[in-house]
């Protein structure tokens, strides 16, 4: 997401005409969003991309309050 509002600016910014500016554009702002991943991995020491969904994860959080008998959390 974060790649593409990034994309979103810059081609507002410089109003790309044709497909290969568009394309040009869209490789910029890949890469802006690359860096600032790299850059957020560096500092907290975690992987933001994960292979973890959120339907695995309610499952699991389901599962594990019906083991607890919790059925509200």
């Amino acid at each position: 997401m974060l790649a593409e509002a990034l994309t979103k600016d810059i081609s507002q910014a410089v109003n790309p005409e044709g497909f290969e500016n568009n394309k040009t554009v869209g490789q910029q702002g890949g890469n802006v969003a690359k860096v600032a991943l790299d850059e957020l991995e560096a500092r907290t020491g975690k992987k933001v991309v994960t292979a973890a969904n959120a339907k695995t994860m309610l499952n699991e959080k389901v599962i594990r309050n019906l083991e607890s008998g919790d059925p509200e959390n």
